[in-house]
């Protein structure tokens, strides 16, 4: 049984460093669940699900969000991606059953599903323009591309860390990952020290399916290192569709439009991309709707 999806955050004991682990194994299977993904769409929309989580997790209230726009010319399409400021996930690709011969290292090839193109995040805080950031696709491995975002667009020294490993049926074997960020004033004397430390680590997600936590892997980051852990929360694969935002976007369509739709005499369906989930309106609904929001 796949325990729950759990993200752990710690600090050097001087604030030089500030590190989030998770791990979103259940996360992910709960994506290739609804998606039905392939290996290497298993792998693709898991990094992105798992960083957007984690980055999700650095955002202060409880209005917050943020949303990962991976826009790529490989045959994944675009993957779009949002957390909550707790953590808590959705996201879809355009195409989920993209499947590609390994790569050069024998791994899943979730670069060439990608492709080259742009890295958008969007910070949205609930009132006034959201922050919006962009930056090139690096390598399309995620982790990569997450770094560089980091270094251009918010000048903030980082170290991501993402893997999801599949099985012979596709579902993620174990995923998981970690952010890594230096502070402002930080003791740069530290950094030899975690270099060494994350270099010996290896993969994450081997970590991770051999049954290392997200506190002990961040143990390893800051070996020989001071430092505090902040607090361990559930995170999980949650989709915020309602049938009323759907209702709100129909209602706001044309009155020839809904004029059009009622004479036609047939329902509309509607889908979440999130999730799948379908919600349909007949058009007399709609055009009631309508009448109410003029009243």
């Amino acid at each position: 049984m796949i325990k729950n999806s759990t993200l752990t955050r710690a600090m050097t004991e001087d604030g030089s460093v500030r590190i989030v682990c998770a791990d979103t194994t259940a996360i992910v299977r709960r994506a290739h669940e609804i998606h039905k993904t392939s290996k290497t769409m298993t792998a693709a929309l898991g990094r992105c699900l798992t960083v957007t989580s984690l980055m999700g997790s650095l955002l202060k209230d409880d209005t917050d969000t943020i949303t990962l726009q991976l826009k790529g010319d490989g045959p994944a399409g675009t993957i779009i991606c949002v957390s909550d400021y707790k953590g808590n996930v959705r996201g879809y690709a355009e195409d989920c059953s993209v499947e590609l011969p390994p790569n050069d290292l024998g791994k899943l090839d979730v670069g060439g599903a990608v492709g080259s193109g742009s890295l958008g995040i969007i910070r949205d805080f609930g009132s006034g323009e959201p922050y919006v950031g962009i930056s090139p696709i690096v390598t399309g491995e995620i982790g990569d591309d997450i770094s560089e975002y980091y270094a251009t667009s918010e000048q903030t020294p980082t170290v991501c860390a993402l893997g999801v490993r599949a099985n012979t049926d596709n579902s993620p074997k174990a995923a998981g990952g970690f952010l890594l960020q230096l502070l402002p004033g930080a003791d740069e004397a530290l950094i030899p020290q975690i270099e060494k430390n994350v270099t010996s680590l290896g993969s994450v997600s081997k970590l991770i399916e051999v049954g290392h936590t997200p506190a002990e892997i961040i143990e390893m980051v800051f070996e020989g290192i001071p430092f505090d852990y902040f607090d361990e929360i559930d995170i999980a694969y949650t989709c915020t569709c309602e049938r009323d935002k759907y209702k709100r976007a129909l209602v706001s369509m044309s009155e020839a439009d809904i004029a059009e739709i009622v004479s036609d005499g047939k329902p509309i369906e509607t889908e979440c991309r999130f999730c799948h989930q379908k919600y349909v309106f007949t058009g007399e609904e709609i055009l009631a709707a309508r009448k109410d929001m003029k009243k």
